[in-house]
């Protein structure tokens, strides 16, 4: 999936975006550059609740993947989804 979707890259994270049949579908990835496990869990939960935010909006059909990156220790959830939301957007992932 990773090697044949798109790739966009944000602040706090990075977005693969891959076209498919059916629901929207996406998968977390937090990697050990942003910190011990404490840190990566509090990113991972950070990037679903941004998710669960906006998957109603997501195209159908589309498969995403989230990577964090280092940046995204110690922000917040708006900030999260913000990027989140921008990344998406510049995929044309988000319906209108």
């Amino acid at each position: 999936m990773l090697r044949q979707g798109e790739r966009h890259v944000g602040r706090l994270l990075v977005v693969y975006v891959s076209r498919s049949d059916g629901p929207a579908r996406a998968g977390f990835v937090v990697g050990r550059n942003v910190g011990g496990a404490v840190r990566r869990n509090r990113a991972r939960r950070l990037m679903k609740e941004a998710w669960r935010h906006m998957m109603e909006r997501a195209s159908l059909g589309i498969q995403v993947v989230f990577a964090a990156r280092p940046e995204i220790d110690g922000v917040g959830l708006r900030a999260v989804a913000s990027d989140m939301e921008r990344a998406l957007a510049e995929a044309g992932a988000l319906r209108p």
